[in-house]
């Protein structure tokens, strides 16, 4: 399948994406859509594995994670290549009994999820989405909706509020309520109520809000693409298109997108569950391969831990360290930090910088100011479960959980060809010794 994917198509193959994404369950949807469109073999939790040489696979959880792999034809010795990255972003989550009437307005409680910039979700087209829990007779059907509407949160006026442009604090429980409607009827309630079909009753739901607003390429020279959820859409994403798109010559490649890395990745699919660690043991066992052998393969496996960092801003350049901040187009980057809050390490950075030497393509380096608190991501989560050399890269962007963020239109085609030649490497881990071919 290689060059399956060309490099000029990506971006508008992800602002399609994108535009389709309205949460991790929508997300998920579309990349099962283009496994299964490019030949990839649904493999089941609850069911035994049989794998074969040559052939590709992914296993779902929850319809929220997932895990694609490609097995070469020929596999001497078992050994993993890894790109992990997360399905979910900061949302507005909807309550369970949202419905508030108030001087004639129809509006919906809701919660935060995940560190966002509030400010950014009031005034903007909104829309909702997620997916809803049917009863019908003694079974469960789940499916996703995306409602036909927009809502909105509005701001209080300037002139009712003096003090909005002086670091007004937001309440979530009384500033974040979005207009649905007009009126006393629950307009809420008879929304849900349009998508059962026959005899259905609604049991549950898991619904948030969302950025209607377009994904689309800006810049006087089309040098950016501004979209909501590019932290992590655009990880989860171009790793899957750039294992699509390679050749296993040697070692099983993996793409993992987990969920709930925004609130700590500690549910049953997240970067703190069982789901790599297990299903590298049930992979290795279907093709032959002894626990021991796994141990021994988990030392020579190489994982990326992708998600986005933070560029330089135009505006507030002193939020970043002077000698190690990374710009807009100017390549992917690694991430570093002391207190290993990211997986880089020396061994793991030379591993990736040897792999982009090779295909020519430029890196940058990030280390937050040493008088700052930074983020954290999945990667050094991820390895508790299982231990593999890893190193922390991610695309550059501004305005990181805000509604509406910026990255730069050529790091995600650098970010594809990077991820798909490590897939296509044959990597060679011998303690603190590397050989890449």
């Amino acid at each position: 399948m290689e060059n399956k994917i060309k490099e000029e198509s990506i971006n508008k193959l992800l602002l399609d994406l994108f535009n389709n994404s309205y949460n991790e369950y929508f997300a998920i949807s579309n990349i099962k859509k283009l496994l299964d469109e490019n030949g990839f073999i649904c493999l089941l939790e609850n069911e035994k594995y049989e794998i074969s040489l040559g052939k590709s696979y992914y296993i779902l959880r929850d319809g929220s994670s997932i895990i694609a792999f490609k097995v070469p034809e020929k596999l001497d010795e078992l050994y993993f290549k890894i790109v992990a990255s997360h399905s979910d972003s900061p949302v507005l989550k909807i309550k369970e009994n949202p419905t508030v009437i108030e001087n004639g307005y129809n509006k919906l409680k809701v919660e935060k999820y995940g560190g966002m910039i509030v400010s950014s979700w009031l005034d903007k087209p909104l829309g909702i989405a997620g997916r809803v829990c049917y009863k019908n007779g003694n079974a469960i059907t789940t499916r996703l909706v995306n409602f036909p509407t927009n809502l909105i949160i509005p701001n209080v006026a300037i002139h009712q509020n003096r003090d909005i442009n002086n670091g007004f604090i937001y309440n979530p429980q009384i500033d974040l309520l979005p207009i649905l409607g007009l009126g006393n009827n629950d307009l809420f309630k008879e929304l849900l109520d349009s998508t059962r079909k026959n005899e259905e009753e609604i049991l549950s739901y898991d619904l948030n809000l969302y950025n209607k607003e377009k994904a689309v390429l800006g810049g006087i020279n089309n040098e950016f693409i501004y979209s909501p959820k590019e932290d992590n859409l655009v990880s989860a994403y171009i790793s899957i298109l750039s294992l699509v798109s390679s050749i296993s010559y040697d070692g099983i490649s993996l793409g993992v997108v987990f969920n709930n890395e925004e609130v700590g990745s500690s549910s049953l699919n997240g970067a703190d569950s069982d789901f790599l660690a297990t299903n590298l043991k049930r992979i290795s066992k279907s093709l032959g391969f002894s626990n021991d052998e796994l141990s021994r393969a988990l030392v020579k496996s190489y994982l990326v831990s992708l998600d986005n960092a933070h560029a330089i801003h135009p505006n507030h350049p002193e939020m970043s360290d002077n000698k190690n901040n990374c710009l807009i187009n100017e390549g992917v980057v690694i991430k570093h930090n002391s207190n290993m809050l990211y997986t880089s390490e020396a061994i793991s950075s030379a591993i990736i910088k040897l792999i982009a030497s090779k295909e020519n393509i430029s890196l940058q380096t990030f280390f937050n100011r040493a008088d700052a608190r930074g983020g954290s991501t999945l990667g050094n989560i991820s390895l508790t479960h299982v231990s593999i050399r890893s190193v922390d890269l991610g695309i550059p962007q501004l305005a990181m959980h805000s509604n509406y963020e910026v990255m730069g239109s050529k790091d995600t085609i650098n970010a594809y060809k990077l991820l798909k030649a490590l897939f296509n490497s044959k990597i060679k881990i011998e303690g603190e010794n590397v050989t890449i071919i």
